[in-house]
């Protein structure tokens, strides 16, 4: 079995590979993998200790330091990590940078590992350089967030509001997207709601209705 390069492969709008591949030089050494969360503390009278409540979870990050070398070849290094640096940029297609998905390794069954997210920042690094000033070493320090949407998110931990149908009164300074937006975080999902209550005109629903709120799909 050959040595297994990361790689690097930007992602469509529609998070697909577009057969563009970016691979390391050299693997890194080492990877750093951050997890954290959010939390409030509120102070209360006559408590010694801040009540604690959860507030939501921090984007998962990693950083890894990628090596590149041409001084054998002669080559201008710039030409290889210029492509890493590429994907900070704004892709016109999507009008955002692009999302990416990393891969490396693999597991016991062999599965590659891989971690889907957007590259915060490049760091470049030049050490070596050819008597004409052509830089020819160089290590890249490269920060990454996950990326996941809405539905992805809901999907994973699985609210009641999100997998199980509920009833809620449709109230005055209400509206189907303002409501989708509540339940499912997302509110593109009204029309799911219009639906399930053969509502034909959203902007026209009587406060006081009772709507059925579906799960997701």
């Amino acid at each position: 079995m050959g040595l297994q390069k990361l790689t690097i492969k930007p992602l469509n709008a529609k998070l697909k590979e577009t057969g563009k591949e970016i691979k390391a030089m050299y693997n890194p050494n080492e990877l750093t993998i951050e997890t954290r969360n959010q939390f409030q503390r509120t102070a209360m009278p006559g408590l010694p200790t801040p009540v604690t409540q959860y507030v939501s979870g921090q984007t998962q990050t990693i950083s890894v330091s990628l090596f590149f070398d041409t001084y054998e070849k002669g080559e201008d290094v710039r030409k290889y990590t210029a492509e890493v640096a590429k994907l900070l940029k704004i892709d016109k297609a999507i009008h955002a940078p692009p999302v990416c998905l990393f891969e490396w390794g693999g597991s016991i069954a062999g599965d590659k590992a891989t971690f889907k997210g957007v590259l915060d920042s490049v760091s470049q690094r030049f050490t070596m350089f050819l008597d004409s000033g052509i830089p020819v070493r160089a290590t890249l320090t490269v920060s990454i967030s996950e990326y996941k949407n809405i539905k992805e998110q809901l999907k994973e931990i699985g609210f009641e509001s999100a997998d199980h149908t509920k009833r809620r009164t449709f109230k005055e300074g209400d509206s189907l997207w303002m409501i989708a937006y509540d339940e499912y975080g997302d509110p593109a999902n009204w029309r799911d709601i219009a639906q399930t209550n053969k509502i034909v005109q959203p902007r026209l629903v009587e406060p006081g209705t009772e709507l059925e709120i579906p799960p997701l799909e």
